[in-house]
């Protein structure tokens, strides 16, 4: 039996899955950080970072809508973001690229270390452990001591992000709280303290 050539999707595998700068990096962060923790490469930024009060921030979505972390290093008993890591392509006088500036600060806002690393085929192992030590640093430095984590809660009920909404009538009328974003099919709420 013949398959229909016109029945199949018109998808294919990308081939590699790993450019040969990225191959090579993993191989080498793999060979250094051991069981320290795991590696996982090119994860999307909209599976790491959620936005914040969505129905007020909308416009911050395509910032990071199909956009992704080349290596998130977690810790592998949590599975939390330790660091991420970055490859950069060298700019002469100019700096930084945008889009590496916008990443910087995303990373470095939620404490998370992002390490810049310049493109090449092969990489120095104490050089990376230099520019993992440069990026703890970097956000060490720039968190003040008493930062205040603003995140928003999931949904006790479906799981799905929840928004900022007032309670309109009742008792608690005038009052913030959580409720899911699928209300009124979703009845999640989370109140406010």
């Amino acid at each position: 039996m013949t398959e229909d050539k016109s029945s199949r999707l018109p998808y294919r595998l990308r081939e590699p899955f790993l450019s040969k700068t990225e191959a090579a990096l993993f191989r080498l962060l793999t060979d250094l950080m051991g069981n320290r923790y795991v590696i996982c490469p090119k994860v999307a930024l909209s599976d790491l970072f959620m936005i914040v009060r969505p129905n007020e921030n909308v416009h911050f979505f395509n910032k990071i809508f199909r956009k992704h972390v080349d290596f998130l290093l977690c810790d592998p008993k949590t599975y939390a973001p330790a660091f991420g890591v970055e490859i950069v392509k060298p700019i002469a006088k100019e700096g930084m690229r945008e889009a590496d500036k916008f990443l910087a600060e995303l990373f470095t806002d939620a404490g998370v270390p992002l390490v810049h690393i310049p493109s090449s085929d092969k990489y120095d192992p104490g050089d990376l452990i230099a520019l993992f030590q440069l990026a703890v640093v970097k956000v060490g430095k720039s968190l003040p001591a008493d930062a205040q984590i603003d995140s928003v809660p999931s949904c006790p009920v479906c799981g799905k992000m929840m928004v900022l909404r007032m309670h309109r009538n009742g008792p608690d009328a005038g009052k913030k709280y959580y409720g899911c974003i699928d209300s009124p099919s979703c009845a999640g709420v989370v109140s406010i303290a």
